[in-house]
C-alpha cells in the first residue's frame, strides 16, 4: 500500500491576514461537520497576523477534534488558520484524488488513532502523512472525477432539502399560527408519548452490518445524532426526536425503528401526521433550561409546554401538512430525474 506522503505534502507557505478579505479566511469553525464544505468566517484574527496561504484546489481538514470530520475542497485561494491543515497534491496526483482519500471515515478514524489530548484532541501531523491508501484499481483522476461529482450531488440534495423545509414553514405560517389564537392549545404530553434515550445497547456497530441495522441516535448535531447500529429498535413509530443536552432544542424527524440514547427525548405523536407539525412546532420554541450545573431538557418539563394543536375536525389539519410536505418531496424528485 501507499502512505498519502506519496501522494501529497502539508503547504507552508505564509499571508498575512491583511492581504485577504473575510470570505478567504478558513478556521477549524469555517469547516462543517461532517464533510459538508465550509461557511464564511464571522471574524479575522488580530492583524497582522501569519496564516497558512491556501489555493484552489487544495484540500482543508481541521486538526482539532477529528472525529468531526471537517474537510473542504478548496474553489478559492486564501489564508488558514494554525489549527487547519493545508494538504496539496504532488505533481503527477490528483488534486481530486486527494479529495476522496480524505473525505472517507477509514482516514479520520486512523487520525484519531494517533491524536493527542482528551478534551480538545489534535491530529499527528506526521502521523497522518502514514496513512495507507488502498491499490487501486483504476486512475485516480476518474476515482477523484466520480467523488467530486457525487460531494455536489450530495450539497445540491442538501439545498433542495433546505429549500423545502422552507416551504413547509412557509406552509405552517400560512395554513395554522396565522390564526393559532383559534386553535385549541394542548400539552405536548397529552398528544404525544415522550420517552428519554437510555444507554447505548450492549451489542452494537460503528456502520451498518448484517446483523445491526438498527440506527442509533444520540443528541449530537453531526450526521443528525446517528451514533451507530444495533439489531432491535426501541422506538417503533414515526416522530421526532430532541436534544435534552449540549444543541438542546435540536430536533430531528425521524422515521420508525430506531434506539434513542444519550439525553435524546423521542417523541412520538399519537395522530397520524403529527410529526410534520410537532417538529415545525418544536424548531420555533426556545426551550428553557433546567438544571443548575448541567443545563437539559426532561421529559416533565416538554411535555408541560402547552401549544396550538388543531383538532382532528379541524379543515386545514396537521395530516394535510404531512401531505404537503410529501407532495414536495415527490415533485423535487421529479425534477432531477428530469
Amino acid at each position: 500500500m501507499n502512505k498519502l506522503s506519496s501522494i501529497a505534502y502539508y503547504v507552508t507557505d505564509k499571508i498575512s491576514s491583511n492581504d485577504i478579505s473575510l470570505s478567504e479566511y478558513v478556521t477549524t469553525d469555517c469547516i462543517l461537520q461532517n464533510k459538508k464544505g465550509r461557511e464564511v468566517a464571522s471574524n479575522l484574527p488580530p492583524q497582522p497576523c501569519c496564516l497558512t496561504r491556501y489555493q484552489r484546489g487544495d484540500i482543508l481538514i481541521a486538526n482539532i477534534r477529528p472525529y468531526l470530520k471537517k474537510v473542504w475542497f478548496a474553489d478559492i485561494d486564501g489564508g488558514a488558520s494554525s489549527d487547519v491543515l493545508v494538504f496539496r497534491a504532488k505533481e503527477g496526483h490528483s488534486p481530486s484524488f486527494l479529495y476522496a482519500v480524505l473525505l472517507q471515515d477509514s482516514f479520520f478514524d486512523y487520525v484519531m488513532q494517533g491524536a493527542k489530548g482528551s478534551k480538545m484532541p489534535r491530529g499527528d501531523k506526521e502521523q497522518i502523512l502514514r496513512y495507507e491508501m488502498p491499490i487501486l484499481s483504476c486512475s485516480e483522476e476518474s476515482i477523484g472525477t466520480f467523488f467530486l461529482n457525487l460531494d455536489q450531488k450530495i450539497r445540491l440534495n442538501e439545498q433542495i432539502n433546505q429549500n423545502l423545509e422552507a416551504v413547509i414553514a412557509d406552509v405552517m405560517d400560512y395554513k395554522f399560527l396565522s390564526n393559532a389564537e383559534t386553535l385549541p392549545k394542548r400539552f405536548i404530553g397529552d398528544i404525544a408519548s415522550i420517552k428519554a434515550g437510555g444507554d447505548c445497547p450492549q451489542e452494537w456497530s460503528k456502520y451498518k452490518t448484517k446483523d445491526c441495522q438498527i440506527p442509533i441516535y444520540s443528541n449530537g448535531t453531526d450526521n443528525e445524532g446517528l451514533y451507530g447500529y444495533t439489531k432491535e429498535p426501541t422506538i417503533l413509530k414515526r416522530g421526532i426526536t430532541v436534544a435534552a443536552r449540549g444543541t438542546i432544542g435540536y430536533c430531528t424527524m425521524r422515521n420508525g425503528g430506531y434506539v434513542p440514547i444519550i439525553r435524546l427525548l423521542a417523541v412520538t405523536p399519537n395522530d397520524i401526521g403529527g410529526d410534520v407539525y410537532l417538529h415545525q412546532i418544536f424548531n420555533r420554541i426556545k426551550f428553557r433550561n433546567d438544571g443548575s450545573i448541567q443545563q437539559q431538557l426532561t421529559v416533565p418539563s416538554l411535555a408541560s409546554i402547552e401549544i396550538p394543536y388543531p383538532n382532528a375536525s379541524t379543515p386545514v389539519s396537521y395530516t394535510h401538512l404531512r401531505a404537503q410536505r410529501h407532495s414536495l418531496i415527490s415533485y423535487a424528485v421529479f425534477c432531477l430525474k428530469k
